[in-house]
């Protein structure tokens, strides 16, 4: 999995940080790439980076704020005008389905593509063979969503010291004993392929939060997971103004973070106040929880596989 960072500032865009979007790619999966919220002038910050628009097949909104939501319209006609035809799902809270319809219909702007939109609520919203999503309910002065995205586990890799250290070369036997199949071999010899295969590889979680409070619950919703990106829009000494307006602190979240033992934590929506002063962000977080980051626009972070 890459994350591709399009936009890590909160509120209205900066002239170092644009507001929330951030692009999953997969390179497992033909590089289908997913969008969690589009802030303002996503599609452009798009038009710098690796990001394929028209590969986009689905986008998650964590909330109906307009720095991560007023992209929407313009990036769904511009997909269009690249010739788009596979369909789009977008997930949102309820009211997502609402400003699309009416943006597109009062200005005339005709998709090239069909729209399906899933209201999300708590629980699980999307699932196929290789990852399910789940969400959690935040606590922000409007409904938001964290979204939990866990990998199918895969399944173990051949032991191919031990098959060569009873004679059985590389060949089309291998893919039967990958299957577990048990197996009779020319020399009269019964082997079970359970036994040449090693544990299936546990799949990765990441999680994506929305605008939010520190939440208890997000601890165990976060629980080991492989990577954490949430808000950190403050520092610490601004904790009342983040409490008000239903935000967090860079403080709050490595702590959190620490308690949840995560892998990792990218810290994102940072307030434009702090232009400049990243490595003090980082600092206040790393205090707390080592194996912390804070996001810039265009930054890629690649998730590797589990071992």
């Amino acid at each position: 999995m890459e994350f591709h960072f399009l936009g890590t500032g909160s509120g209205v865009p900066s002239t170092s940080r644009n507001v929330s979007g951030l692009v999953v790619r997969f390179l497992q999966k033909k590089s289908t790439q997913w969008l969690f919220d589009c802030g303002e002038a996503t599609q452009h910050q798009i038009l710098q980076s690796p990001i394929t628009l028209t590969k986009i097949d689905r986008i998650f909104i964590s909330h109906l704020h307009g720095d991560h939501l007023f992209g929407l319209p313009g990036l769904l006609c511009s997909r269009s005008a690249q010739g788009a035809k596979t369909t789009l799902t977008i997930y949102g809270p309820i009211g997502v389905k609402e400003y699309v319809e009416t943006s597109l219909k009062i200005s005339q702007s005709y998709l090239s593509y069909d729209l399906h939109f899933v209201d999300i609520q708590e629980g699980e919203v999307y699932s196929d063979e290789s990852i399910t999503i789940e969400c959690l309910s935040l606590d922000h002065v409007m409904p938001s969503f964290a979204f939990k995205l866990t990998e199918s586990n895969q399944p173990g890799s051949l032991n191919v010291e031990k098959l060569k250290g009873l004679g059985i070369e590389p060949g089309p036997i291998y893919q039967k004993i990958k299957q577990k199949e048990q197996i009779t071999l020319a020399d009269g010899r019964i082997i079970h392929g359970s036994d040449f295969v090693n544990e299936d590889k546990k799949g990765r979680v990441v999680i994506i939060g929305g605008d939010t409070r520190p939440l208890e619950k997000m601890i165990d919703f976060a629980k080991s997971a492989n990577l954490l990106i949430h808000e950190g829009t403050f520092l610490s000494d601004k904790k009342t103004h983040a409490d008000q307006f239903g935000h967090s602190t860079i403080a709050d979240i490595a702590l959190l973070a620490k308690k949840a033992h995560v892998g990792n934590l990218i810290l994102t929506h940072i307030s434009s106040r702090y232009a400049g002063e990243e490595k003090a962000l980082e600092e206040e977080a790393q205090l707390i929880f080592s194996s912390s980051m804070i996001a810039y626009d265009f930054m890629v972070y690649k998730l590797v596989n589990n071992a």
